[in-house]
Order: C-alpha cells, then sequence, then structure tokens
C-alpha cells in the first residue's frame, strides 16, 4: 500500500521508547513492504519522563506516561503511538482504541545485585518504585528496606552503581530490547509473577481513523493482545492503580488461555492468590471478584473501584 505522506509514529523519548518505537516502525514496513521514508517516528517529552524525582503514584499515575501522546493522537498530530503496556492505564478516552500489540516478549523481572532474592544480604536495600515488586520483596524477604528508585534504565543503573541500593529490579524484556539480556538474574515465575502487562508493546490510533487501525491490524499478534486484553480486564474489575501491588499473567496453554494472579498487602504481610482456566476478560473480572472476596481489608482498600 503507498501512503500519501509519512505515517507519524508518536512515543515517548526515552531509550527504551525509541526502540521499541523502531520495533513498530521495522514490523510495519516489512507488513507492508514500505520503504524508510515510509514512517516517521515523533519522540514526545511526557510528564512521566519530566519529573522523576516522586513516585508515580504521588503525581498522578499512569496517565503521565500518556497523557500528551493521547493528545496528540486526539488532536491529530500523530497518526499513531507506541506504549509500553504495562504503563498504560487501564481506562481510556473512548477516541482512543488499542490497535495491535507486538509479540510479548520475556515477562519476567530481573535482579541486579544478588543472584537471588535469597542471596540478596541481610536488611539490603533495594530500589525499586513499584508498589507490586516492593511488597512482593517484603514478603519474601522482609528484612530488605525499600528505596524509590526512578528513572529509565540507564539511570537506574547508574544509582546502582553508585551505591544508593544494594540492588534493583528491571523487566528483563526492556534489558533485553536494549541489548543487554545478560544483565541481572531471571526470577521464576513461580517466586515472582510479573505486572499485567509486563512484557507487551501496544500501538494506538483513533478509533474513528479506520485506515490507520487498519494499517496496525497486519502487525497484530493475536495471541499476546488476547492475553494482554485479559490482564487487562482483571485490573479494571479490581479498581486498581498505580498505588495497588497486583500481578497477573495470562498465557495460553494448549490453545486455552490460563490466568494467574496475586494481590498483596502494601507491606508484604498479606496476599491473595487465584489462577482461572479457560479464562478471558470475563473469567479475569470473576476472578478479581474472588480474590477481593477473600482478601483483608489491609488489601482491598488499596483498591480504587471498591
Amino acid at each position: 500500500m503507498t501512503l500519501s505522506h509519512p505515517l507519524r509514529l508518536g512515543t515517548r523519548g526515552s531509550p527504551l521508547a525509541l526502540v521499541q518505537a523502531h520495533m513498530v516502525a521495522a514490523a510495519l514496513r516489512a507488513a507492508h513492504g514500505w520503504a524508510e521514508d515510509a514512517i516517521a517516528i515523533v519522540p514526545m517529552k511526557t510528564t512521566g519522563d519530566a519529573v522523576q524525582d516522586r513516585p508515580l503514584a504521588e503525581i498522578g499515575g499512569k496517565a503521565l506516561w500518556t497523557k500528551e501522546l493521547d493528545r496528540a493522537l486526539i488532536d491529530g498530530v500523530i497518526d499513531c503511538a507506541v506504549h509500553s503496556m504495562k504503563d498504560v492505564e487501564t481506562i481510556r478516552p473512548q477516541a482512543i482504541r488499542i490497535a495491535a500489540m507486538l509479540p510479548r516478549a520475556d515477562v519476567r523481572d530481573r535482579l541486579i545485585g544478588a543472584e537471588s532474592i535469597a542471596a540478596l544480604p541481610q536488611g539490603a536495600r533495594i530500589g525499586t518504585s513499584s508498589p507490586r515488586r516492593a511488597a512482593q520483596l517484603r514478603r519474601l524477604r522482609p528484612d530488605v528496606s525499600i528505596l524509590s528508585f526512578r528513572g529509565n534504565v540507564d539511570t537506574r543503573l547508574r544509582k546502582l552503581a553508585e551505591g544508593e541500593a544494594d540492588a534493583t529490579l528491571l523487566a528483563a524484556a526492556g534489558l533485553e530490547r536494549l541489548g543487554r539480556p545478560g544483565i541481572g538474574h531471571a526470577i521464576p515465575l513461580d517466586v515472582m509473577l510479573p505486572a499485567p502487562a509486563q512484557g507487551a508493546v501496544g500501538i494506538e490510533a483513533r478509533a474513528g481513523d479506520a485506515a490507520t487501525l487498519a494499517l496496525l491490524a497486519a502487525i497484530d499478534h493475536e495471541e499476546t493482545h488476547a492475553c494482554v486484553a485479559t490482564e487487562r480486564a482483571f485490573l479494571a474489575a479490581l479498581g486498581a492503580d498505580c498505588h495497588s501491588p497486583v500481578a497477573a499473567l495470562a498465557v495460553r496453554e494448549g490453545g486455552r488461555l490460563s490466568l494467574r494472579a496475586q494481590l498483596l498487602s502494601e507491606d508484604g504481610a498479606f496476599a491473595v492468590d487465584g489462577h482461572r482456566v479457560p479464562a478471558g476478560p470475563a473469567e479475569a473480572a470473576e476472578l478479581a471478584d474472588w480474590l477481593l472476596g477473600q482478601a483483608p481489608p489491609s488489601i482491598s482498600r488499596l483498591f480504587s473501584g471498591r
């Protein structure tokens, strides 16, 4: 297909975001036989990138990663936007549609600074800004202390190297995409379940832009899209926000989706776990209701939809 103008692909300006935008551009060129100049990557500064000295939950949540791109998309400044799906709010504007997802990468977390969580020194200082990771670590190792660690991958690795913490956790997918697959040690999924949508790259477009939606559909990875949609339905049913320590992972097994999930108290003292097979958005909502029904107040109060 020949375009009348380059497809404008909006993205955050961080190194990882730019890598992911180029991955999407390469997939679109391959799918449609386009030349290099058929796509223009448009980096944009988001509030989440600009404000690095406070936890995300204190300054507006996940919308800080998306609102500038949302506005540019709705206003027609860009034709589509690339996101790490983990950073996209559960409830999206009606004018925007998640059009496609690339094949999901490694969903695990990697621990940098020790060979395993069990091998962390007594009283180790762990740098993370994720309520999920903090709660999971506190549950596994009540002796550790959690320090707020924000910034892109390079910033967090620099802080670790300068001794601000003894260890940190980063998504394996991001490290791999940045060409650093050997950094740290992957944490098994039966030790730490990941954040919903971790490892997935999504592309959004205007809901009424049928032409762009059709172009993006050509690179949609159906299995990833189905798994992430299930995990996001779970979040929506919980009323989860950036303060909520929640983990979930949907996978396809033998032609059916299964969903594993965990809710935790902030201090890691309490957790409730659940599993559904087969799973989809409806079953994800049922699992959310069941888990909240089992949860003590120290967990249930963390979910704003309740």
